[in-house]
């Protein structure tokens, strides 16, 4: 089977490895890739906000199947350009990727299905957000309407932030605030039925302890073993099978990656938020995790055959920790000199902005690089993580040195 795979971050490099190492893979192209896949794949150079640059690279290489990484190419609507062509494409449709293109949207599905989620007010004027800001009071949560970057959401208990956000926007979500962690938990569909992975937890804030601005995040962990022990069953029951069945019943089945923000509030499972594809930094520590062949699995999904699946996972835990170029989120550093990473068993180091020249791997991007280290337990994945994250040098980079050390310790006292 040749695959395409779209994309070029963390993300994209996590997923080439397990598109790879699946033997049903006879050939990977990646576009436009970083040197970290370039290692496994070919790569190509391409604007992926371009549906027709993606079509005819699909074409020229005669790809079986399509894996689209990243948000923009999705909501640009590629994967029906492709089906179109008869491609198999993971990665849902122009109307479905509305799930994450417009959060007004997503609110609505989730209405229709009976989803449960924090009551918003979608506002368009200046009124409007002053009217639903006293409505819901601090901590404010304040939502870009639409694709953001990663930066779209601002959550403060300072009312002008709150408000400046939203005047900066053109239609913003205001929302009541969720008190109780969050998880990360992703259905891969096929129209039809959907399989649960197992969660994650990721890290947004770019400091130790929670504290600092938002940002694409700063690292992650799976499993969560203080996390219920039903939690994928019924958030199975509760989010994902209804979002796949209502949009389903309105004509625009979703194929593809699910991605389920999820809080866990004290009157039970709430939504935070819906992405289209897989999560980043999460799919660095979930691909490593799953047993079950990656190519095969996203093929069936990309074909409706996923209903006799059952996905597999390897009894270890993963945690993963960015390295961050000096200034990001807001103004990150490029041009930076990344030295030689460190070889340390069950450690993989994910590309995310990273690009080659004369000096050798430069930083290219705000995070620039994904630790991921795979233990028994959380405690020996962060140990093997941090080990290789300390051995690597780029000035001015920082990371955050408390990803998954609460859970840690908890699971050790447990």
């Amino acid at each position: 089977m040749k695959i395409l795979l779209v994309g070029s971050g963390g993300r994209e490099h996590a997923l080439g490895l397990g598109l790879y190492a699946d033997p049903a893979c006879s050939s990977l192209h990646v576009a436009p890739g970083n040197p970290g896949i370039s290692e496994f794949a070919q790569c190509h150079q391409l604007d992926i906000s371009s549906n027709a640059e993606i079509v005819a690279l699909a074409l020229k290489i005669g790809a079986d199947l399509v894996v689209i990484g990243p948000e923009v190419p999705l909501v640009n609507g590629v994967a029906d350009d492709l089906r179109r062509l008869k491609i198999a494409v993971f990665g849902p449709s122009k109307a479905a990727a509305q799930l994450e293109g417009s959060k007004t949207f997503a609110k609505e599905v989730m209405s229709d299905a009976g989803v449960p989620t924090a009551h918003s007010i979608t506002c368009t004027t200046q009124e409007e957000c002053e009217k639903a800001l006293d409505t819901f009071g601090p901590p404010y949560v304040v939502k870009d309407d639409g694709l953001a970057g990663g930066k779209g959401v601002v959550v403060t208990s300072n009312r002008k932030e709150a408000f400046d956000h939203a005047l900066a926007c053109k239609r913003v979500v205001i929302e009541e605030y969720l008190v109780g962690p969050e998880v990360s938990l992703f259905g891969i569909s096929d129209g039809t039925s959907i399989l649960a992975m197992q969660p994650a937890q990721d890290f947004k804030r770019a400091s130790d302890n929670d504290v600092g601005p938002n940002t694409g995040g700063m690292g992650a962990y799976s499993p969560l073993p203080w996390a219920p022990s039903d939690i994928i069953e019924d958030t199975y029951k509760q989010v994902l099978a209804p979002m796949i069945a209502e949009m389903s019943a309105r004509g625009t089945p979703f194929i593809g990656l699910l991605y389920a923000g999820l809080a866990l509030t004290d009157h039970g499972v709430r939504v935070i938020e819906f992405n289209v594809r897989f999560g980043d930094p999460e799919t660095q520590v979930l691909i490593p995790l799953l047993k079950t062949p990656l190519a095969t699995l996203l093929y069936k999904a990309a074909t409706a055959d996923l209903a006799d699946t059952v996905l597999e996972w390897r009894d270890d835990s993963a945690v993963t920790v960015v390295l961050a170029a000096e200034g990001y989120p807001h103004a990150p550093q490029r041009g930076g000199q990344i030295s030689e990473f460190p070889t340390i068993e069950n450690v993989q180091i994910f590309h995310a902005g990273t690009t080659l020249n004369g000096k050798g791997l430069i930083a290219s991007g705000g995070r620039v690089l994904s630790v991921t280290g795979i233990g028994a337990d959380l405690t020996e994945a962060r140990d093997r993580a941090y080990r290789a994250i300390s051995q690597i040098s780029l000035p001015g980079s920082f990371y955050r040195s408390d990803i998954a050390l609460n859970a840690a310790v908890a699971e050790k006292g447990n």
